[in-house]
C-alpha cells in the first residue's frame, strides 16, 4: 500500500523573544524542524539555510538507500554553508541550529537527528519520544549521575552537546523506520518541551485530531505556560496515499525560513522552486512572487495571547497600578552580555516599548570575546535561569570556559567547543564537551547509520 504524509507545521515567536529563530517544513515528502541559535543575527540564519538545503528533497521519490544518502548528503552541504557564511562574515560566528528531519521513501521514513529538539511517534495511542537530546543533562541521566525528574528542571538544561555550527565533525543520527498506517510524527522544538508536560502533549497528540488543529493546540498551550522562547510544532500522519481527497497538498513552511518574504501568492510547490526561495531568502533577498507560509493563518489565539500579554503588562505599567507587572518581572534572571562582559540580569529581556523590564544585577569580569564560539552566541542571546544563583553558578561555569579557551590561545591551540574537560568535575559545568564523540564518556555515542524497524 502507497503511503503519503498528512500534515502541519506551526511556529509562533513566543512570550519573549522579538525575533523567530525556528524553522519549520512540512511536505508530502518531509518534515523538518531546525531550533537557530547564536545571537541576534545568527540564528535564524542557520536554521533557513539549513531547511532550504532539504526543501527539494519534498519533491523526490527515492528509495530507502538513496534517500539515506540524500539526507545525509544535503545536511553536510548545509553545515558547509554555514561555515562559508562564518568564514565571510564573522559576525555570525558562533551562529548555529540544531535538527530533525524525517524524509518518506516508499515504506520507509529517515530520521535525522542533532541537538535537543525532539521527536515523537504516536502509535496506538500512546506517545513516545524517539530522539535522544544530545545535551549535557542528558550526558549526566545516561551516566547515571542524575534522574529523568532531575533532568526536567536542571539549570543546565538549555546546554547542548552537538548541533549543527558550521565544523567538520557536525555528524547527525540517523536511523530508518518503518511507516506504518495511523501513525503520527511530532517534532518539536524546545519552546514547546521545556513548558508543556510530556503527558498533556501525549493527550493532545493522541486525541484523534487533524494535524493543523493538534500542531494549533501544542503551540497555544505553551504560550498559555507562558514560554518566552520560540515555539515550533510539525506534525505528520502517515495516511493511505490513495486516499488524496484527506491529505494535505500544499508544502507548509514557517518561523525564520517564511518571515522574512512578503507577499501573498500560493507557495512554490516544485522542488526547484522551493529550494530557489529558500535559497534567496536565507541571503536576505525578497521575492514577490510567491511567499514562503504555512498552508493555514497562524492561530488567532497564540497571536492573542501574545500581543495581550504585552499589551496589559504595558498598560499596567504605564498606569498607577505598575507594581504586579514589574514585580512578576523582577523574579526573573537571565545570563546576558553588558559592555563587552557576562553579566546576570534581573528582569526580562523584552522591553516594551520604552520601558525597561530588566537591569544588570550584577556584572562578571568574564569578556564574552573570550569564550568559545558557541557560549558566546548563547550569551549573546540571553540565557534564562529560575534563580539568581542558578546565574550566577553559570557566570562561573562560563569563566571556568573562558579560562580554558586562554590557556588553549596561550599554547597556540584554537579555542573550540569540541575541546574536553576533566571528567573527575564533581559539579555539573559547562567545561564538558560541547560535540559528544569527543568525549565519550561525559556524552551520548554517536550512532552511526542504521536500518531497522519501529518497535
Amino acid at each position: 500500500m502507497p503511503f503519503a504524509f498528512d500534515y502541519a507545521a506551526r511556529s509562533d515567536v513566543g512570550m519573549v523573544r522579538s525575533e523567530n529563530q525556528d524553522s519549520g517544513y512540512a511536505g508530502p515528502r518531509l518534515l523538518a524542524m531546525a531550533d537557530g541559535m547564536g545571537g541576534h543575527a545568527g540564528g535564524d540564519i542557520a536554521s533557513s539555510v539549513v531547511i532550504g538545503a532539504l526543501a527539494d528533497l519534498d519533491g523526490e521519490a527515492l528509495g530507502s538507500s538513496e534517500a539515506t544518502r540524500a539526507l545525509q548528503h544535503r545536511i553536510t552541504s548545509a553545515n558547509e554553508q554555514l561555515a562559508e557564511m562564518v568564514q565571510h562574515d564573522p559576525s555570525l560566528r558562533g551562529m548555529g541550529t540544531t535538527l530533525i528531519a524525517i524524509l518518506r521513501s516508499q515504506n520507509k521514513l529517515v530520521l535525522a537527528h542533532i541537538g535537543d529538539s525532539r521527536a515523537y511517534l504516536a502509535r496506538d495511542g500512546k506517545l513516545t519520544q524517539i530522539t535522544k537530546d544530545h545535551s549535557f543533562v542528558q550526558s549526566l541521566v545516561d551516566e547515571g549521575r542524575i534522574s529523568e525528574d532531575e533532568a526536567i528542571g536542571h539549570p543546565q538544561r538549555s546546554l547542548v552537546t552537538r548541533v549543527l555550527t558550521g565544523h567538520e565533525d557536525d555528524e547527525p543520527d540517523i536511523t530508518v523506520r518503518e511507516a506504518r498506517i495511523g501513525d503520527r510524527y511530532l517534532i518539536a522544538s524546545d519552546g514547546l518541551t521545556d513548558y508543556v508536560a510530556t503527558d498533556t502533549i501525549a493527550d493532545i497528540a493522541t486525541a484523534g485530531d487533524p494535524p493543523g488543529p493538534t500542531a494549533d493546540r501544542l503551540v497555544d498551550l505553551a504560550l498559555k505556560a507562558g514560554a518566552p522562547d520560540n515555539v515550533t510544532v510539525v506534525v505528520g500522519d502517515v495516511t493511505d496515499a490513495t486516499k488524496p481527497a484527506s491529505l494535505s497538498t500544499q508544502p507548509q513552511i514557517v518561523g525564520a525560513a517564511s518571515s522574512r518574504h512578503k507577499g501573498t501568492r500560493p507557495v512554490p510547490v516544485t522542488p526547484a522552486a522551493k529550494a530557489a526561495a529558500l535559497s534567496r531568502q536565507a541571503a536576505g533577498e525578497n521575492d514577490d512572487s510567491f511567499t514562503l507560509a504555512e498552508e493555514a493563518p497562524r492561530s488567532r489565539t497564540g497571536r492573542w495571547l501574545r500581543a495581550a500579554a504585552l499589551v496589559m503588562l504595558a498598560l499596567v505599567v504605564v498606569s498607577g497600578g505598575a507594581y504586579a507587572a514589574y514585580d512578576w518581572s523582577q523574579h526573573q534572571w537571565f545570563v546576558g552580555s553588558n559592555d563587552g562582559r557576562v553579566a546576570v540580569f534581573q528582569g526580562v529581556s523584552q522591553d516594551v516599548g520604552p520601558l525597561k523590564l530588566s537591569h544588570v544585577a550584577s556584572q562578571s569580569d568574564v569578556a564574552v570575546a573570550d569564550l568559545p564560539d558557541f557560549y558566546r552566541g548563547k550569551v549573546q542571546d540571553t540565557i534564562s535561569k529560575a534563580t539568581k544563583r542558578d546565574a550566577q553558578a553559570l557566570v562561573e561555569e562560563l569563566r571556568v570556559e573562558a579560562d580554558r579557551c586562554a590557556a588553549s590561545r596561550a599554547t597556540g591551540d584554537p579555542c573550540t567547543e569540541s575541546a574536553t574537560s576533566s571528567t573527575t568535575t564533581t559539579t555539573p559545568s559547562t567545561t564538558e564537551s560541547t560535540t559528544a564523540h569527543s568525549n565519550p564518556t561525559n556524552t551520548p555515542p554517536v550512532r552511526t547509520p542504521t536500518t531497522g524497524t519501529t518497535p
